[in-house]
């Protein structure tokens, strides 16, 4: 083989040296890789904290989007049962930034009018020539009205998803509910009450049990709101408790309101009659004063008897009765047909110092005791409370309370007389039932149970009875204070019942807010006329639902009543 040319052959020092330089060259190419590969991590690395940046801290702050927009805002408030009564949704919205409009503004007005009409055109023209850099145009935005805006392909037109505050049952339940404010925090309600508890990421995967039992409540709602339609009322209020727990099953105050639009509701509707507002509540205290006069010894037998004349003159003023007597009454007969007189009498040998005790002890001289924020004061007599005003107030008037406090106060009384205040929670390990506090004897507890049942029987009360549940209670009608006078023609109705009365578990408690006479009720005004069939209806409704049977043969002890209730009465 033959040896290759001197000419094709570099000395060995040239073919160093160029090796040298082909591995210098692969080292300033490697680096030069290196660099390049750092720039675009970097890149890449500013672009991704951009967008995370801009999701949670953009310009319209406080609003979170992107993937932080599924995160729920939250925690679920749920029924007894587990129902849904509160949740957060993911939903769409629609936004714009006026600076990044580059299509004609005027058009985009027009537009924007046609298919979100809340505004006018001129409205949506000035928004844009605002200069300001964010505008929600409309939030929980249906997909068809997305779509419509998304077709118009203006950059400047923001439509994303965000957490929203859903209530699926719309207007049940909505006072004890309430509803959030448009950065997710509760303004009302058990959402404004446990606004923390919902917020707190460490709870938010638990829901908030309420005592509300969905059935309940939509019975409860809709009994309310025929009687309120059929007798024009302007309001009205109800609640059914667990007399055992104190836990309210239903509470609704009307006119309704939809927590889903709250903005839409009147400031009336927008009022819970039945924690914020306080009434009196006439004759329905009447079976208080008897309690706190048999547990004082004054009382000892329903057979005892009081002149009950046509109209009882005393302490400088005339008391009269719906249906006066005329005659010598017993306890039995007072409670029956509801006298004023009778009632009087009893409240005047109690005393003002026993009476204001008891009622302080049932919890009527102070705030409703409620979870939430929403609650009134009871007014009782300020600037004098003598032997006059403690007549009256054992009649009912002089006295204002809330219908949650009343149906509090029925709960002591028929459950043995222990007090429990009342709770909008789930009785559970997480809220165990707490002793209560004894107020009235077991003694005259069991008694009582006869004579409220007389009333639905023989007296006032005989529309409030739903066959085979033995519901027992005492109809209330107080006339209306209107510019510092008590009203002759207009009422505030009332119903506070029990049921079963011979083994009371259940209170329920209903008014209505000036109701007017119809037809059916040959002109009358009075709650035996336009509420006790609220109450009769509701039950026979919910009796099933809470596990009580209708039975036609089990009856409270009526032994200690029917003897002193006279057959005929004037």
């Amino acid at each position: 083989m033959n040896a290759p040319s001197p000419a094709l052959v570099a000395p060995r020092p040239e073919r160093l040296r160029l090796v040298g330089q082909r591995r210098q060259l692969l080292a300033v190419m490697h680096q030069r890789l290196m660099f390049g590969m750092l720039v675009y991590a970097g890149i890449v690395a500013i672009i991704a904290l951009r967008i995370l940046y801009l999701a949670a801290f953009g310009d319209h702050a406080g609003r979170k989007e992107g993937l932080t927009a599924l995160v729920p805002e939250r925690g679920d408030i749920v029924d007894r049962n587990g129902d849904p009564l509160a949740r957060t949704i993911d939903a769409w919205t629609i936004a714009i930034h006026p600076s990044k409009v580059i299509g004609d503004k005027l058009g985009l007005a027009r537009r924007l009018a046609e298919l979100m009409p809340e505004q006018s055109e001129e409205q949506y023209f000035a928004l844009l020539k605002s200069g300001k850099p964010f505008f929600y145009l409309r939030r929980r935005a249906p997909p068809s009205l997305v779509e419509a805006v998304n077709a118009l392909g203006e950059p400047g037109l923001a439509i994303q998803r965000e957490p929203d505050r859903l209530y699926p049952q719309t207007t049940l339940a909505a006072h004890v509910l309430g509803y959030t404010d448009i950065d997710g925090h509760g303004v009302a309600g058990m959402e404004r009450a446990f606004d923390q508890y919902l917020s707190d990421p460490e709870t938010r995967g638990e829901p908030l049990a309420l005592s509300i039992d969905s059935r309940v409540q939509q019975a409860l709602e809709h009994e309310l709101m025929a009687a309120m339609t059929k007798f024009s009322a302007i309001g009205a209020a109800g609640v059914v408790m667990d007399a055992k727990t104190g836990e309210v099953l239903a509470m609704t105050s009307l006119p309704e309101v939809n927590p889903n639009a709250p903005g839409a509701a009147t400031p009336d509707a927008r009022f819970n009659r039945a924690t914020q507002g306080v009434y009196e509540l006439g004759s329905t205290f009447k079976p208080f004063t008897v309690a706190m006069a048999m547990d004082s010894g004054i009382i000892k037998s329903f057979g005892k008897q009081y002149n009950c004349p046509q109209v009882l003159p005393v302490y400088g003023h005339l008391i009269h009765d719906t249906h006066p007597f005329g005659r010598v009454c017993t306890v039995a007969e007072i409670m029956q047909e509801s006298s004023n007189i009778g009632t009087a009498q009893i409240a005047d040998q109690l005393g003002t110092a026993r009476q204001k005790m008891w009622l302080g002890k049932m919890g009527f001289t102070g705030p409703v005791p409620i979870e939430l924020k929403e609650r009134g004061r009871a007014l009782t007599p300020r600037s004098r409370w003598g032997p006059f005003e403690t007549m009256t107030v054992g009649f009912g008037q002089g006295i204002a309370v809330a219908p949650l406090q009343l149906a509090m106060g029925y709960a002591t009384l028929f459950n043995g007389g222990v007090y429990h205040p009342p709770t909008l929670l789930k009785i559970n390990a997480a809220h165990p039932l707490r002793p209560g506090k004894r107020v009235f004897s077991e003694d005259t507890s069991y008694k009582m149970r006869g004579l409220l049942r007389l009333v639905v029987t023989k007296g006032t009360g005989k529309n409030a009875d739903a066959p085979g549940y033995r519901v027992g209670g005492k109809t209330g009608t107080a006339q209306k204070l209107i510019n510092g006078r008590y009203s002759n023609s207009i009422n505030i109705t009332s119903f506070a019942g029990v049921f079963p009365m011979d083994e009371p578990r259940y209170v329920i408690v209903a008014m209505l807010d000036e109701p007017k006479a119809t037809k059916d009720t040959y002109g009358f005004t009075t709650a035996g006329w336009n509420v006790a069939p609220v109450v009769s209806g509701t039950i026979s409704r919910i009796a099933p639902m809470l596990g009580v049977q209708p039975d036609m043969n089990r009856e409270p002890d009526m032994s200690q009543v029917l003897p002193f209730v006279h057959e005929t009465k004037k």
